[in-house]
């Protein structure tokens, strides 16, 4: 397979939360969809940049841990946040998530880590 081809391969991989958690070494909290695809990863602790844009079959990656970031999840319609290095979902960001049907997973992995990952096995990056 040509590097080329391969590069072209990449740009049309579709993966579910399963495969995700499973590349992120994760904990998954809760999932509405599990047939659902992903394409992108967008990574940030700035709120603000997030919504920016409006995003579709992408993955929140974020080491902010609150209330805040699932709303935000919200707004822009991201449908999965792998919460970064550790941190712990609170009952109450659990129950926002369950609301807004946006599935939750755990890592201990950086978002450096976990972003390099997944553009490794295929998800691309959000670009203006």
């Amino acid at each position: 397979m040509s590097k080329r081809h391969f590069v072209n391969f990449l740009s049309h991989v579709k993966m579910n939360v399963d495969r995700v958690n499973e590349i992120v070494n994760g904990k998954v909290l809760f999932v509405s969809d599990p047939f659902l695809l992903y394409t992108s990863a967008f990574a940030s602790d700035l709120m603000s940049d997030v919504l920016r844009y409006y995003m579709e079959n992408t993955l929140l990656i974020t080491g902010l841990c609150t209330l805040q970031a699932v709303r935000t999840a919200e707004i822009s319609n991201i449908s999965c946040i792998i919460f970064a290095r550790g941190k712990r979902v609170s009952n109450d960001m659990l129950q926002l998530a369950k609301e807004y049907n946006i599935a939750i997973i755990e890592s201990g992995l950086t978002m450096f880590e976990i972003s390099g990952r997944l553009y490794q096995n295929g998800l691309k990056p959000i670009v203006d």
